[in-house]
């Protein structure tokens, strides 16, 4: 008898919210790894897509090994492809242990694998492309893990201005009057693994435009387990989902022991159909492929078929 071939592996999730790209895989105890391409950002490593390399920096939630399992590759990578090195934002606990597993690569590979690894204490940032920035929120996990939101700061006028005519604020700029300040926009969220805790109930996470959040476990039965392994179980993600202010909830972390279509039956029943417009599967393929071709109808692109479609 012949056997059958092997299941295919590896294709990408992918979700556009304008102006951003969310892309990566995730599967709980496997690989995660989100991409957002406009940000040159990386979400953690535990798979190395071709798409992540274009990302040159990294941000790491924690150190299980289906979340940064593929970093040594990925720097070799980087550095093969003459994309320069790769930077690592990680939880501070981890720094020493980190380093010294990439260092190790070095006389096994026969290679000076260059990289630059930051430690982010929570609360503070580190510069992203142009008025971006990278803030760390400690999580709560079975090891150190942190998750981390994208914030645009903008400089706006004070409100005490704005109903003044141009010439006269040219007239208290020339002047030196302080008109503007800067405002604090969170764009971008990402939990990485945790438990159900306050700082997923604090403002940046609470008013992010775009929440990209695990979810690993959906039947009742699991929720010891969710407990135990410090996940979200799908009771706390619709608790959050009813104060997350988010336009957009990309749920990943999944196992492949539970359906995507059953996962989203469980969430439409939970949440009774609250939130089904604005959830997002990043492995549901199928709904997202459907998706981005009503976006392409929409803006008016001709296709024959999505498998011409690039991204």
């Amino acid at each position: 008898m012949i056997p059958k071939m092997p299941p295919r592996e590896g294709q990408i999730g992918y979700l556009y919210f304008p102006p951003y790209r969310i892309q990566g895989i995730s599967v709980a105890g496997e690989q995660t790894v989100i991409q957002i391409p406009e940000l040159d950002l990386n979400f953690d490593m535990g798979h190395a897509t071709r798409a992540s390399l274009t990302g040159k920096t990294v941000a790491l939630s924690h150190a299980h090994m289906d979340h940064l399992g593929a970093l040594p590759y990925w720097l070799s990578q980087r550095y093969f492809q003459k994309l320069g090195a790769g930077r690592i934002i990680c939880h501070p606990k981890i720094v020493d242990d980190l380093s010294k597993m990439l260092k190790s690569w070095t006389p096994l590979e026969g290679q000076n694998t260059p990289f630059e690894i930051i430690e982010l204490t929570e609360g503070n940032e580190l510069p992203l492309k142009g008025n971006f920035v990278l803030r760390s929120v400690e999580m709560n996990h079975t090891s150190p893990c942190q998750g981390y939101v994208v914030v645009e700061k903008r400089s706006k006028l004070k409100a005490e201005y704005r109903d003044l005519p141009q010439d006269r604020i040219k007239t208290l700029k020339t002047e030196g009057v302080e008109i503007t300040e800067m405002i604090e926009l969170p764009i971008i969220a990402y939990t990485g693994d945790t438990k159900r805790c306050e700082a997923l109930q604090g403002d940046l996470f609470q008013k992010a435009r775009i929440m990209i959040t695990e979810c690993t476990f959906f039947l009742d039965e699991h929720k010891e387990r969710a407990k135990v392994g410090k996940h979200l179980h799908v009771t706390d993600l619709v608790d959050l989902l009813d104060e997350w202010e988010a336009e957009h909830v990309v749920i990943t972390h999944v196992s492949r022991r539970t359906s995507l279509g059953f996962a989203e039956r469980i969430l439409r029943d939970v949440s009774k159909g609250r939130h089904v417009d604005r959830t997002h599967f990043l492995m549901d393929f199928k709904s997202n492929k459907k998706r981005f071709e009503r976006q392409l109808e929409t803006a008016g692109h001709q296709f024959k078929s999505a498998n011409e479609l690039t991204t």
